[in-house]
């Protein structure tokens, strides 16, 4: 409670100080847009060069600067844009939108010697790191397909976890600590591919960011990180598109005008060649002996987004993403019984999981100082896992048959709504309020199981009931600026959560300074308590996406973090930025499956089956970073350490996370020859990923619907002893670590104008020097029972081309 007070304190008396206007300020508000297409531009720079006070525009590209009557040169910038300088007189509110050109710098009225904007060492915000659009298309990626999340892997503080996969592990975090919003709605699992590609299609993304620490108390319900993206809206004046073939997977991107500056439409498919090209192979049924098979899998998305302007203080979006992966496997063996008697078996499986999304927002511009969106939302996440087995006896009479079906389903759903209020009074007040709502309905897991033979018939039935749960939260906030040199954003998240008859509430205290020390450096600070409500159950196994969403419950708590930050900022020669950070964590009521656990079946549910411990992360991270010129990119490095400790695991002693990782490297570079030719590089370097190497094994017995209608022997095996369990036990948790991780990545982009408009070719190799990289290690035995540790290593070198076009 007295960081809670001192943190009003200081709100309150900041705001008290230069809260008022001075007599005779006036307000100049408005929009900065994409000139050619009419979009809002989000984060843009809207800057009063002689008194060196400013703004950015929020997440609609509405800005609102408070000045003195008087005469002023006022500068809007936006990366990548051509900034534009206005001469203005103010002498009452003045309302003025600006548009603004791609390409270099070039100012309408050039003043020399003046800064367009506050550099990143002058920004109050810490452990923030945008994402440039551009960059994702000229990096390279695995088989080529542009990946937002992949290029946040890069950067210091965020580590991926398989290779190749895009799962994200910010600071010591899990995958569930990372709060995924696309257009302000959560997306609950972020994958295509089995992890190795992510749900987010490039070509409908306008903008990304990601949030490590000193979080804003506009945001909650997660502990690790904040990853914005927000989907393009469409250009309101002129019909564009693009089309892209690459070597999985084909997208078409669509937007326009519905009606010419005022409502516009963007629309983007992606869909994956996989199973048409393995089309021929499975129709063919290759045999091998007795035993034939095929295998489909495939993945597509499609996002949507409408965008109408009532009127310039008034617009409403409408916008939707669906995303569906499907694999589906058969198959069959002859076997023989015994002599002139033979049978059949037959598998049939299939595996489903998908996000859908919905958001319909509305912004109201209710003064030249005040700014609402209000948002309705949905979002829903599922997995279904269904299998069929059969097995035929012939040339008996009747012929013998063992039928048996089994399936799996989870799923989250949530309504969702919330409004948010930008007040801006003044230069040195930048306030921000507001509330939402919440309803989650969770299906944690529900199996089945079904056994027919010679017309005895099991069927089994297990799982977690269904949960609702309300969760609702408010904020307030203040970018209070005191004199030219201090900055400063106190919060207040207040969030409370019910299901059942357990109700938790969490007041979470936020602040973040910056100190401008002279014209190049400054240093900055951020302290931050975050509240999780829900928590994701992670299978420790290998590949299919059947980890599960549950809720806090009277058993199981809320999961509560505390990061303090620090960092200097410096301004180099050559248009570098570097930045030194620190931070250290502290995490608690996580939850771990308990070692041994079965995780799908039993009697038990899911509260029966975990262990609830604590974690500490703790870490330095350095950014080297270039943003203009021919040559762009950055350089991260990332020493941390990362651990847990849980009561009935590891016998109580901290032990270090799965993903642990002493040392990361991440550097990206892109390079731009001329308008025809640029290129991309990235090298990647880590530590390797801790494992848990078993000391001890033995053998159970698995029981199912099968076994208790007679179809295996009496010691609870098939004649293969196919069904039996080998459980693995050791006395120290994750106790060996894999070898070092690296690999480079090499691109080059071709871009040609034609008739149909703008062609570009991507050729590239992922993981060029072909560096055998460790996926998984396993211990395995020979004939004669020695065992030897085996390396899986999944990517070599791998080349990919794409073709895109844009018109």
């Amino acid at each position: 409670m007295r960081t809670i007070q001192k943190l009003v304190l200081v709100f309150l008396s900041g705001f008290i100080i230069q809260y008022s206007c001075a007599q005779g300020s006036y307000t100049i508000s408005g929009y900065v847009k994409d000139k050619a297409s009419n979009e809002s531009l989000i984060g843009a720079t809207v800057f009063e060069v002689e008194g060196n006070r400013g703004t950015t525009t929020n997440a609609y590209g509405f800005y609102s600067l408070t000045l003195p009557k008087g005469k002023y040169v006022v500068n809007f910038s936006y990366v990548g844009f051509q900034s534009l300088a206005k001469e203005i007189e103010l002498n009452d509110h003045l309302e003025l939108s600006i548009e603004l050109s791609e390409g270099s710098e070039l100012e309408e009225v050039v003043v020399s010697a003046q800064k367009s904007g506050p550099t990143r060492h002058e920004e109050n915000r810490m452990s923030v790191n945008k994402i440039s659009m551009s960059k994702v298309k000229s990096l390279p990626v695995l088989l080529g397909e542009r990946d937002v999340l992949k290029v946040i892997q890069l950067l210091p503080g965020v580590q991926s976890g398989a290779e190749g996969t895009s799962g994200l592990y910010v600071r010591g975090g899990g995958p569930d600590q990372n709060l995924m919003l696309l257009d302000g709605v959560p997306i609950y699992n972020a994958n295509h591919l089995f992890g190795f590609l992510s749900t987010f299609n490039g070509d409908a993304v306008k903008s990304a960011e990601i949030i490590k620490g000193g979080f804003p108390a506009r945001y909650g319900g997660r502990l690790s990180s904040i990853v914005d993206i927000r989907m393009k809206e469409g250009n309101m004046r002129e019909f564009h598109g693009s089309a892209s073939l690459g070597l999985i997977s084909g997208k078409l991107n669509l937007e326009g005008p519905i009606v010419t500056d005022r409502t516009s439409f963007s629309i983007s498919g992606r869909r994956t060649w996989l199973d048409a090209l393995t089309t021929p192979i499975q129709n063919a049924r290759i045999r091998n002996g007795k035993q034939e098979g095929r295998g489909a899998y495939h993945f597509y998305d499609l996002n949507a987004k409408i965008n109408h302007k009532f009127s310039d203080k008034n617009r409403l979006y409408l916008s939707a993403y669906m995303g569906n992966d499907k694999l589906d496997f058969f198959f069959e063996d002859d076997y023989e019984v015994e002599e002139n008697r033979t049978g059949t078996a037959r598998f049939d499986n299939d595996l489903t999981w998908g996000n859908k999304i919905f958001a319909a927002r509305w912004n109201l511009q209710w003064s030249p100082k005040l700014f609402s969106n209000a948002t309705l939302t949905f979002s829903q996440y599922n997995y279904d896992l269904g299998g069929k087995y059969t097995s035929d006896v012939k040339q008996t009479d009747p012929n013998k048959r063992l039928e048996y079906e089994y399936g799996s389903r989870s799923q989250i759903k949530d309504y969702g709504a919330k409004i948010d209020f930008n007040y801006v009074p003044s230069p040195n007040h930048y306030i921000r309020f507001g509330g939402g709502y919440t309803r989650h309905e969770f299906i944690p897991t529900v199996t089945f199981e079904k056994a027919n033979f010679e017309g005895d018939t099991v069927d089994i039935r297990s799982g977690n009931k269904a949960l609702n749960a309300d969760e609702f939260f408010a904020y307030i906030e203040d970018d209070i600026r005191i004199g030219k040199k201090l900055r400063i954003n106190p919060g207040i998240h207040f969030s409370g959560f019910q299901v059942g008859n357990s109700n938790y509430t969490s007041f979470q205290p936020r602040i973040a300074a910056s100190f401008l020390i002279n014209d190049k450096t400054s240093i900055k600070a951020s302290y931050s308590e975050m509240t999780q409500f829900i928590h994701l159950l992670t299978n420790p196994g290998l590949g299919l996406p059947t980890d599960l969403w549950v809720p806090s419950t009277d058993r199981v708590k809320p999961e509560n973090s505390i990061q303090y930050a620090a960092a200097v900022t410096r301004s180099l020669p050559l248009g570098l930025d570097l930045t030194l950070e620190g931070f250290y964590k502290e995490m608690d009521n996580l939850v771990e499956y308990k070692a041994g656990v079965n995780v799908f079946g039993s009697s038990k549910g899911w509260e029966d089956k975990i262990e609830v411990g604590t974690g500490e992360s703790y870490g330095a991270e350095v950014l080297l970073e270039k943003k203009n010129g021919k040559t762009t990119g950055w350089i991260g490095y990332t020493l941390s350490w990362s651990n847990r400790t849980f009561d009935n695991i590891n016998d109580g002693q901290s032990f270090p996370y799965r993903y642990d990782r002493r040392h990361d490297i991440g550097m990206a570079v892109t390079h731009k020859f001329n308008d025809r030719v640029d290129m991309g590089f990235v090298w990647v370097y880590g530590t390797g990923n801790t494992y848990t190497l078993s000391t001890q094994r033995y053998y159970q017995a698995s029981f199912s619907a099968r076994d208790q209608i007679g179809f295996f022997d009496e010691d609870g095996f098939s004649p293969d002893r196919s069904n039996r369990n080998v459980l693995e036990f050791t006395d120290k948790r994750n106790n060996q670590r894999m070898p070092a991780y690296h690999r480079l990545d090499v691109s080059v982009n071709l871009h040609k104008k034609i008739r149909l408009g703008h062609r570009t070719w991507s050729f590239g190799l992922y993981n060029s020097y072909n560096r055998q990289n460790p996926f998984a290690v396993f211990l395995s035995e020979d004939f004669d029972g020695k065992a030897s540790l085996k390396q899986i290593s999944l990517l070599p070198i791998l080349p990919f081309a794409s073709y895109n076009l844009t018109f």
